[in-house]
């Protein structure tokens, strides 16, 4: 026979389901706030990150820039940013690319809050933790990379990769009038910024040429007056203000052969030898390839 419940027990028994389910309802409320509050410092982290690797990239930039501020203008960088800027960028396809992009990651984000509303027993952080151990991961990683690129500049690493592949003799005996980088002229139509180093000998001297290779170039135009240009692999090498050419476009070339004769053509102001050396087109200092 079941005992008859009195009133206030019926009371009692009312208030503490309810205060159970209270209960309940709180700890639910707190799973979710937690859910939201990691949520959150997820994205944080994730702009912290992005912003630590542009921060990187303009250091390393401002970096580049001023180790090489001497070929930083020069006429063929110049050649090569107006050849970047004729090229016909599709803006329209980049902005849909990020747009998609941006779609991609709200809706990974709202994947995400519907998972962990599916799990609410789940107080477990460790994803968070795997999360941001990630992250901080990439960053160093990024930081590493920064260093490294800061160790070894363009020029160096194009130096390093010429003298793996080329051997170089002396072109002419001289004294050396000009050398390469910034020069203070006497006369205006003489660059500033020069690209080789002058040797200068008597004129007629015979020119050797330093290297094995392929003449790509052999013209009397332009301020180079007549020249060579002579190409083996990815180096180039530059013979200018030449009084005559023993060689024409498409000569094979030995190392050591006679090529041209020490003159003063094109703009000159007196016998030499221009001698230049570029590795895929961007001017190296000869003297820290070899001797002269």
């Amino acid at each position: 026979m079941e005992k008859t419940m009195s009133v206030e027990e019926k009371i009692r028994r009312a208030e503490e389901i309810y205060m159970r389910r209270k209960g309940q309802n709180i700890e639910l409320s707190r799973d979710k706030n937690n859910q939201i509050n990691t949520q959150k410092k997820d994205i944080k982290l994730l702009k912290k990150m992005i912003i630590q690797i542009i921060i990187c990239l303009l250091i390393y930039g401002i970096i580049y820039m001023i180790q090489n501020s001497q070929t930083i203008f020069s006429e063929q960088f110049i050649n090569k940013t107006k050849e970047i800027l004729s090229y016909d960028t599709n803006f329209v396809e980049i902005y849909e690319n990020i747009k998609n992009g941006i779609i991609t990651f709200n809706n990974n984000l709202q994947q995400k809050e519907k998972t962990n509303e599916t799990q609410e027993e789940n107080k477990e952080q460790e994803p968070q933790i795997d999360s941001e151990k990630a992250i901080g991961g990439a960053v160093e990683e990024q930081e590493e990379q920064g260093e490294d690129a800061k160790e070894e500049t363009q020029e160096e690493q194009d130096i390093k990769n010429i003298k793996n592949t080329t051997t170089f003799i002396k072109p002419v005996e001289g004294t050396i009038t000009s050398i390469f980088g910034y020069r203070d002229t006497a006369t205006g139509s003489v660059p500033k910024n020069h690209t080789g180093t002058d040797i200068a000998t008597n004129l007629g001297t015979k020119i050797k040429s330093a290297t094995d290779g392929e003449v790509v170039l052999a013209s009397e135009e332009g301020d180079y007056g007549k020249h060579l240009k002579i190409q083996i692999g990815e180096v180039s090498i530059i013979y200018a203000h030449c009084n005559n050419l023993y060689v024409k476009q498409g000569d094979k070339i030995k190392q050591g052969q006679e090529i041209a004769e020490v003159g003063s053509t094109g703009n000159s102001t007196g016998p030499h030898l221009h001698f230049e050396i570029r590795y895929q087109e961007r001017i190296i200092d000869p003297q820290k390839i070899l001797e002269l």
